[in-house]
């Protein structure tokens, strides 16, 4: 991490950290498959004095994120510390929230992500976090891995739980055919309403259905992205969930109808579109703007190789971005 600001935990230690958006399930891989994409959160954390809070949020919710000791990130970095023996200190964050929040594209797994690297970057030294710690603390925060597993680690991911209940996940490169572009709306929703609407037991048929198409979907991310439309079916979640947000669930539907390979971001509301090309994904952005009378912020983005980062920025040191 370069030259220390301070000893580990200790006032005045300062770390920043860029966590990823990302999108979860991508049709089939309910509650397995993540992807990361390219917009970001950003956190400047400074260790204080033990008691100390101070926290500044812009960009997507801030005006509906805590400032006290409530704040996710906050939490997290306790529990961290808390998990290896350690006292929390006192924390300044400065965010910038780059991941729309409440839309499906992970801003609570990328808080989550974010106070797991800040807490590992102000331990460093004195604790230093394997990957299998930090996908562990995030987990036990965050309660499910398939969003965290991506925004620590980048690029597609599978996660899973052991017999033990460990959390564990695999990473792989997506083909440079495949571009995502996500239509994002105004509405939010929250994942534990999504859930609510999701039965306990599934026909064994629609479970078949889902293990050929989730087996079928990491061939076409990773080797085939023309298999991407016949990949990305889904009967576990998102029939069950379209009555709670019909304008998604009709522009899944119109996408899908015109060969886009469409799918609920997440618990949704947004809408990922995994293009076979980045031509396919203006095509996409046209279809919408005709068929829909609502309006969906379209974002253009990448898929995130890299994950979440994080770096000591030493005590009276500018920030710049490379």
């Amino acid at each position: 991490m370069g030259e220390h600001s301070a000893a580990a935990g200790e006032p005045g230690r300062t770390v920043f950290v860029r966590v990823p958006a990302t999108s979860a399930n991508l049709g089939p891989g309910f509650d397995s498959l993540g992807l990361a994409l390219s917009a970001y959160d950003e956190l400047t954390v400074t260790a204080l004095p033990a008691g100390e809070l101070d926290i500044e949020v812009t960009g997507s919710g801030a005006d509906e994120i805590p400032r006290d000791a409530s704040h996710l990130i906050v939490t997290t970095i306790q529990h961290v510390f808390e998990a290896f023996g350690r006292t929390a200190p006192g924390l300044r964050l400065v965010a910038r929230n780059g991941v729309p929040h409440g839309r499906g594209l992970g801003s609570s797994a990328a808080a989550v992500a974010a106070g797991v690297l800040a807490a590992a970057g102000l331990l460093a030294g004195d604790v230093d976090l394997t990957d299998e710690d930090l996908l562990r603390m995030a987990n036990e925060v965050e309660g499910h891995p398939d969003n965290v597993a991506p925004a620590l680690f980048g690029g597609l991911t599978i996660a899973w739980l052991d017999e033990n209940g460990a959390p564990h996940h695999k990473k792989l490169l997506v083909h440079r055919g495949v571009a995502p572009v996500v239509f994002v709306p105004e509405t939010t929703m929250s994942t534990k309403t999504a859930r609510s609407v999701l039965g306990p037991e599934v026909p064994r048929e629609d479970a078949v259905f889902n293990v050929s198409r989730s087996a079928l979907l990491i061939a076409a991310l990773t080797q085939s992205p023309d298999l991407l439309l016949a990949a990305t079916e889904d009967k576990l979640h998102q029939n069950y969930r379209a009555a709670s947000m019909p304008e998604t669930d009709k522009l899944v539907r119109a996408l899908r109808a015109a060969g886009f390979a469409a799918v609920v971001s997440g618990a949704g509301p947004s809408v990922l579109v995994l293009a076979d090309g980045p031509g396919r994904r203006a095509e996409a952005a046209e279809l919408v703007a005709q068929v829909s009378d609502t309006p969906w912020e379209t974002l253009m983005l990448a898929v995130d190789f890299k994950g979440g980062t994080v770096r000591e920025t030493p005590v009276g040191a500018a920030r710049h971005d490379s």
